[in-house]
């Protein structure tokens, strides 16, 4: 009887270990699911980070013609199959000419455009989209956002220039300053299916 008594105790014991190793093992799984489950997030807030790029990213355009160096800072957007002139840019209103600041050009060197001289220093570039033209403003005030400070009587000069069409969609603003000799020349601004170029002349 006192075997029996034991049998039945060594095998209630047994019975307990085997419970707890079990539990145990739930345990750790449950902690592994945990840690599996945790990781995940921050993959994918690793993935929304990269994914979070600026729509209108910030660039410039610069060029040395002769000793006089010109250039333009602005915020690029794209046209993410919008309608663009005539529809997110307004027709016949003043525009920064793109996104968030105003675009401003810098000149160390004083310049000769379409007859007016813009004196060296720092100025907003607005324009005035139009059907057949265009009117490209150079302002005093070159640090406002996008045009909530425009004013007119602060514009050093304004001079209209003709449009040309695109064969293709220019995706996103890109404005280009190209030297054509030591002492002349262009700067130009394309977005979408219409490119505007004018011609400077570096006053020595």
């Amino acid at each position: 009887m006192k075997k029996i008594g034991t049998a039945v105790a060594f095998a209630v014991l047994l019975a307990s270990c085997q419970g707890n190793e079990k539990t145990q093992e739930q345990r750790q799984h449950s902690v592994e699911e945990h840690q599996h489950s945790s990781a995940v997030p921050a993959k994918n807030q690793a993935n929304e980070g990269e994914q979070k790029k600026p729509l209108s990213p910030h660039t410039s355009a610069m060029a040395m013609v002769g000793d006089a160096h010109i250039h333009i800072d602005y915020s690029s957007p794209r046209v993410r199959n919008r309608i663009v002139f005539g529809g997110l840019v307004a027709l016949d209103e003043v525009w920064v000419s793109g996104a968030h600041n105003a675009t401003w050009l810098e000149a160390d060197k004083a310049l000769r455009i379409a007859g007016n001289e813009l004196p060296a220093g720092k100025y907003a570039l607005f324009t005035i989209p139009g059907e057949d033209q265009w009117t490209v403003i150079f302002n005093r005030n070159w640090e406002q956002h996008g045009k909530d400070e425009y004013k007119q009587s602060d514009d050093v000069f304004r001079f209209k220039v003709e449009p040309e069409t695109l064969q293709e969609t220019k995706e996103e603003l890109t404005y280009e300053v190209n030297k054509q000799s030591d002492r002349d020349g262009t700067i130009s601004l394309a977005w979408e299916k219409k490119k505007i170029s004018f011609p400077f002349e570096v006053i020595q």
